[in-house]
């Protein structure tokens, strides 16, 4: 949805914009939080918890209720993809993992949907000038989200294979033992490729979404209606699409960390 257009965002969109994309932050140089990222997927994780205690404390017979509904719904369609994903018996983590960061993703990247002006016009109310709502458009969130996915897999390509043929992965794939340092290169390049075009995908997509809803809300009030609803119903799609690809290729990552080497066998 999109909030009408007001004097100071139509006056000068470049500030608008500018104030809408800077986040609230605290501390300085490396050690320089985005406020605003923490808070928003804070109490959205706390909501995916409440949520799931209160379907598991008081599971319905018979015919349950709307919100155990959803949640069955969720649970049965991440444990497809698991199971059609993973050759071998996958650990007792990855469905939970899986569940939990669709609907985390999801619900983060959900947070587009509220009017652009509604929540930053309420905290400049409270005295806080920039608040960003939603987490995934900021880099930190979905890199963070992405190298957790990374050193998921490099302990599950550990417990799998062992130290020694994971490292020895590194040296005599995809070339054979006489072209090592292109394989070293190449196998690290794949390995820093995974949770860089993770983090980037889903951040960029993200950002684009809000920048175009940015964008749209600097329009007249009487021409903006039509475009904003156009894209809102296209970012319904793009918002699912997103929390799926990352949910999916976690899944592929971890499933690929599983599988033993035919050597092994």
């Amino acid at each position: 949805m999109i909030h009408a257009s007001n004097a100071p965002a139509t006056a000068d969109p470049t500030t608008y914009i500018q104030h809408h994309l800077h986040p609230l932050q605290a501390g300085q140089g490396f050690w320089t939080f985005n406020l605003d990222t923490l808070i928003v997927g804070a109490l959205l994780a706390l909501l995916l918890i409440w949520i799931a205690y209160v379907v598991a404390r008081r599971p319905e017979q018979g015919v349950p209720g709307t919100l155990q509904n959803i949640v069955e719904l969720i649970v049965e369609f991440v444990e497809t993809q698991v199971n059609d994903t993973f050759l071998t018996r996958p650990s007792p983590l990855v469905g939970p993992l899986a569940f939990s960061i669709f609907t985390w993703v999801f619900l983060m990247n959900s947070m587009d949907f509220f009017p652009v002006d509604l929540i930053p016009k309420l905290t400049e109310m409270s005295g806080i000038d920039h608040f960003k709502v939603v987490a995934t458009s900021d880099p930190h969130t979905t890199f963070a989200l992405s190298l957790s996915v990374f050193l998921l897999t490099f302990f599950y390509n550990i417990k799998m294979k062992g130290v020694g043929n994971y490292f020895k992965g590194y040296l005599i794939h995809p070339f054979g033992k006489w072209l090592l340092p292109f394989n070293l290169f190449m196998t690290l390049v794949e390995e820093i490729a995974k949770p860089l075009s993770l983090a980037l995908r889903l951040f960029g997509n993200m950002f684009a979404g809000e920048l175009v809803f940015l964008l749209i809300a600097i329009l007249p009030w009487w021409t903006l209606w039509i475009p904003g609803l156009v894209w809102s119903i296209f970012h319904v799609l793009v918002v699912t699409l997103q929390a799926f690809i990352f949910m999916v290729l976690t899944i592929m990552y971890l499933s690929m960390a599983h599988e033993v080497p035919q050597e092994d066998h």
